[in-house]
């Protein structure tokens, strides 16, 4: 073990790919100099331009070509930088490859993945701060990543690359240059598996991406300032949902507070917070609280931002709401 960062470690799960499997391929925007994060960097001087392929800033160019290559053989590594720039795509991605494996009868599949970065950094402005993972999620027939760590950015990257079906995976910009433990060896971390990120007993904190790391921080503000014991639970994937390991979190607890960086009107905390209702509505003794983003385009004043886009503090008060007598 070894302490790296989010984008070198999917650089490892991507040249490990690359090297056991020679279908593979990179394709993008900016990638044959590292990319934005350094998430591709050294990949042209290993594996060369046939199978690092930089491409023009054509979203659905990029998306439409990586269709094409993995119904036809490939495994490509679709990048469009910024999570926003997959509205110029939407098409490829939500009418052809999420639908070709059903509407085909299973005779072709689409082992590709869209690599893109979301979330707020810097006061990147309102076209370069969103999360779109409820879009994708709310589409049968496509795949949903969005890892916390260092450690499972490689292990989810390498398992999406080898999945048959299409995989969206998200990555937060926030915590791309992030560092953490994460093993030299090659390895695989299963879609639809969620983690235990911090045990507890009061409330249940079920989170994923950056989000996670602002529940552990307010995690553990809850436990000095207040005797709180909240357990995190880490999704990995929305798509598949790891809901059994939510549920036994919540049950344990009988609290839960829902927590991501999107828009909470409309967010994908909605759907779990209904899950979480609909099969343990008579153990709970508080209403599932959700932790979102106000409804509104993200601002470039860092200010705004802020009141905007909640992090661990908001977790906190919402974990004391739960706990009110």
């Amino acid at each position: 073990m070894r302490s790296i960062s989010f984008g070198q470690a999917t650089v490892e799960a991507t040249a490990a790919a690359m090297r056991e499997d020679e279908t593979v391929v990179v394709t993008g925007e900016d990638i044959g100099w590292g990319g934005n994060f350094g998430q591709f960097k050294g990949l042209l001087e290993e594996f060369g331009p046939k199978r690092v392929v930089d491409m023009p800033i054509s979203e659905a160019l990029i998306l439409g070509s990586a269709v094409g290559a993995a119904v036809t053989g490939l495994r490509p590594v679709a990048s469009l930088s910024f999570v926003e720039f997959t509205m110029g795509a939407m098409d490829e991605i939500i009418n052809q490859a999420a639908k070709f494996r059903y509407m085909f009868g299973g005779q072709v599949s689409v082992p590709m993945v869209v690599r893109a970065s979301d979330g707020v950094l810097r006061s990147s402005g309102a076209q370069h701060s969103e999360s779109f993972e409820a879009f994708f999620s709310h589409m049968p027939g496509l795949k949903v990543v969005a890892p916390s760590n260092p450690a499972d950015a490689k292990g989810l990257l390498r398992s999406a690359i080898d999945d048959d079906d299409p995989v969206i995976y998200l990555e937060n910009k926030k915590i791309t240059f992030r560092r953490g433990p994460v093993p030299e060896e090659d390895y695989r971390t299963a879609l639809g598996e969620a983690a235990i990120a911090r045990e507890g007993s009061d409330v249940s904190l079920i989170t994923y991406s950056v989000m996670t790391q602002h529940a552990l921080e307010a995690a553990q503000v809850l436990l000095e300032d207040h005797s709180i014991e909240a357990e995190v639970v880490d999704l990995r994937s929305l798509v598949p949902l790891d809901m059994e390991s939510v549920l036994r979190s919540v049950a344990k607890t009988r609290r839960a507070v829902v927590c991501h960086e999107a828009w909470t009107f409309g967010g994908f905390g909605g759907e779990i917070a209904s899950q979480i209702n609909e099969h343990l509505f008579g153990e709970l003794v508080a209403p599932v609280l959700r932790v979102g983003a106000q409804s509104a385009p993200i601002a470039f004043s860092p200010p705004l931002e802020r009141a905007l886009v909640p992090e661990a503090s908001e977790v906190v008060q919402a974990v004391l709401r739960t706990l009110k007598p």
